[in-house]
């Protein structure tokens, strides 16, 4: 059963920090343009990040570009697009592309597709499309059957349900691979994975989590199989800040035990 996270479970100085964002770090609005993460918000990240050397990644279905945008000036490691698109700590990047013919053609029937059903919405990422229908929920059966039409046509692809869109992404991409990648490389191998997010995309990292004995954290009502949970946006703030505040206690703590030994060998 997955526990209300009311304090903060045991967490190690040796941590591995990832994020979805919509949903966990940002309100989800109407229209995913409107999305904002506050600027505390963003200093919190990049505070932790800091502590942890660099070891705090964020993993989404937004592209990369987006993640940039949202979070500058800060450059953090990213895993864009549920995992397609993915860039390290030292800025190189790992993408999975389809050919432009497809892509093309993929692209132009999902845009008459969706001309058709009022209020839906397509989001073109290259290698992917979300269709979105937060806005017009009557029409979620007949972009279901749309997005396993085109999964069928092109196997290579794949279908991922989120809240009020659906997805078709490159087969094999998730982002408990992309956060299992990121899990080989400096700074966050050998350090224990904490993912939080929102949504059934997220379910992927929560099964790499637990397998590798971290801390899955889910946000938001809905089954899971997450470990912890947060009750919304609000309170993964309120969580961020009070790890950033722990943390910097213990190096507190830390630096005045070392300046004391420091003090009793000089005499």
């Amino acid at each position: 059963m997955t526990a209300l996270l009311t304090v903060t479970p045991e967490l190690s100085a040796n941590c591995a920090y990832f994020f979805d964002l919509d949903g966990t770090l940002a309100e989800i609005k109407p229209h995913p343009d409107q999305v904002v993460i506050p600027r505390d918000i963003l200093q919190l990240l990049h505070r932790l990040a800091t502590r942890n050397a660099g070891a705090l990644a964020l993993i989404s279905g937004r592209s990369m570009a987006e993640l940039d945008a949202l979070t500058t000036p800060y450059r953090f490691p990213l895993a864009g697009v549920h995992g397609a698109e993915r860039r390290d700590i030292n800025g190189q990047t790992h993408i999975v592309t389809l050919p432009e013919n497809v892509e093309r053609e993929i692209s132009a029937r999902l845009h008459a597709a969706l001309a058709e059903l009022p209020g839906t919405t397509l989001e073109a990422k290259g290698m992917a499309f979300a269709l979105h229908y937060r806005q017009a929920p009557e029409h979620e059966a007949a972009l279901l059957a749309l997005a396993e039409h085109i999964t069928r046509t092109w196997p290579q692809l794949a279908l991922q349900p989120g809240k009020c869109v659906i997805e078709i992404k490159p087969k094999g991409t998730n982002k408990g691979e992309a956060i299992a990648a990121f899990m080989q490389e400096a700074p966050f191998a050998g350090r224990m994975p904490v993912f939080v997010g929102d949504d059934l995309t997220d379910e992927a990292g929560f099964g790499v989590v637990n397998r590798a004995e971290g801390i899955s954290v889910k946000v938001g009502s809905g089954a899971t199989q997450a470990t912890w949970r947060l009750a919304g946006v609000a309170e993964v703030w309120h969580w961020l800040e009070h790890i950033n505040c722990l943390q910097q206690e213990q190096k507190a703590t830390h630096d005045g035990r070392d300046g004391y030994e420091s003090f009793s060998r000089s005499i």
